[in-house]
């Protein structure tokens, strides 16, 4: 996706889609870093087609996934993001997958999935 956005491309596709990819993707949705997706189903692994609004500047993810607790979230932002003021943490919790922000407010650690700014 990042070497998609860097060329300048409208869309892109990813494959093999995935439930973690899915949800990942809507977490960037509702922060506004892409513009939409769609599920393409070829009886296979699936595809997702992703329109790209330009927004995105980098987008990984986190392997092996690190634990963390709510109250070290401020050290993960610090090794991940640019800055405190843009970028997102994506992580999976027991209250399901969500950005820094949310499972901040919940109070609620797991594992950190990846990140996007």
């Amino acid at each position: 996706m990042v070497n998609a956005e860097r060329k300048g491309k409208r869309q892109v596709l990813i494959r093999p889609s995935s439930k973690v990819v899915v949800k990942f993707l809507q977490v960037m949705l509702k922060n506004g870093y892409i513009n939409e997706f769609v599920l393409v189903d070829d009886h296979r692994a699936g595809k997702i087609v992703v329109s790209l609004n330009g927004r995105l500047n980098k987008c990984g993810v986190i392997s092996p996934r690190y634990d963390f607790s709510h109250h070290e979230v401020e050290s993960w932002v610090g090794r991940l993001l640019p800055s405190r003021l843009f970028g997102k943490i994506v992580v999976t919790t027991s209250a399901g997958i969500m950005d820094h922000e949310e499972a901040r407010r919940k109070k609620v650690g797991g594992k950190v999935l990846g990140f996007f700014y």
